[in-house]
């Protein structure tokens, strides 16, 4: 479990939709595009609730791991959909620079093994 804090909010969640949400995010703000993911959460209070964040650029997000022994809450339906979408948004820039990278770091090190 995670805490996943918004704005002044935190939730626990399951870690990998907490995960997934932070990597969602990610990728919505650096295409400039933004969603909604509804999420099954556990409050401050100890309530099972369902949140919506919207997220994009400037969502305040963050998780933090922690020790709670309470079951995570069911959150395929959330996964299924960050992970359909997600799929669905372009590379950007910085992965295709990293690609880049990566792939002469690759021809470097054949080219000095000769």
């Amino acid at each position: 479990m995670k805490h996943l804090t918004y704005a002044d909010k935190s939730l626990l969640v399951g870690d990998d939709v907490a995960d997934m949400m932070l990597t969602y995010s990610a990728r919505l703000a650096s295409a400039n595009v933004a969603d909604t993911v509804e999420v099954h959460a556990i409050s401050s209070d100890g309530d099972e609730v369902t949140a919506t964040f919207l997220l994009g650029e400037g969502a305040p997000l963050m998780a933090e791991t922690t020790t709670s022994k309470l079951p995570e809450p069911d959150n395929s339906a959330a996964l299924e959909h960050m992970t359909d979408r997600l799929a669905r948004l372009t590379p950007t820039a910085v992965e295709a620079d990293a690609d880049a990278d990566a792939e002469r770091a690759e021809l470097d090190d054949l080219y000095n093994e000769s």
